[in-house]
């Protein structure tokens, strides 16, 4: 993708330093389990990566029927970025076939997280914007990393499932490296979105409902 670059958000106050700090504590805790094993790896980061837009989706949903006022789109772009998130996930089982040990890892990663993102959302969600916006920096890295290491031909570049081929409407040829590039570029999408959810918390610029 012509237009993807890597970006980073300096934090500059100690809300974005504390959401940085939690994304290079997952960032740790990742490399000590899967370190170069990238699909693996994707595996995990999906599956964390699709709780945040539905915990925040569902919180703006209730928001909204509280105030009984409309959500303007809030809520609806919140949960297609889950869904995108979830499709990831499920693209990636389908290439690393995790074992089942594994898969009950990524169930108690899941469910540690659900708990812990919905209270820093309902405690900051500026804060916990910013998270996922670091989360999603981390991810672009993590998938550019990826992609060299198939051009390099120290991964295999296989075929792109079915699943991800129907996903991205991509071509009967299509390969592995065609499927991260599309992943990549949603990642990075999500990243600049999210950091704009936090900057809008920051300058008072949210829908009216969410002020």
């Amino acid at each position: 993708m012509s237009n993807f670059e890597l970006a980073h958000q300096a934090p500059s106050k100690a809300s974005e330093y504390i959401a940085y700090k939690i994304t290079q504590i997952l960032k740790f805790t990742l490399n000590i389990f899967y370190g170069k094993k990238y699909a693996k790896r994707a595996v995990i980061l999906e599956t964390i990566a699709a709780v945040p837009g539905m915990v925040a989706g569902m919180l703006n949903h209730l928001k909204a029927l509280r105030r009984m006022r409309d959500d303007e789109g809030w809520v609806r772009e919140l949960l297609d970025e889950a869904e995108n998130e979830r499709m990831h996930l499920m693209i990636f089982l389908d290439i690393a076939k995790p074992t089942w040990i594994e898969r009950t890892l990524v169930l108690l990663g899941q469910g540690v997280f659900l708990g812990v993102y919905t209270l820093l959302y309902l405690l900051s969600s500026k804060t916990a914007h910013r998270v996922v916006g670091y989360f999603e920096e981390e991810a672009c890295i993590s998938y550019t990393e990826f992609l060299d290491k198939i051009a390099s031909g120290e991964v295999e570049n296989i075929a792109a499932p079915d699943i991800a081929k129907k996903y991205y409407q991509l071509a009967d040829d299509a390969r592995l490296m065609d499927v991260i590039y599309r992943i990549r570029e949603d990642e990075a999408e999500h990243r600049n979105r999210n950091h704009e959810f936090a900057n809008a918390f920051e300058n008072d610029q949210l829908p009216s409902h969410q002020q």
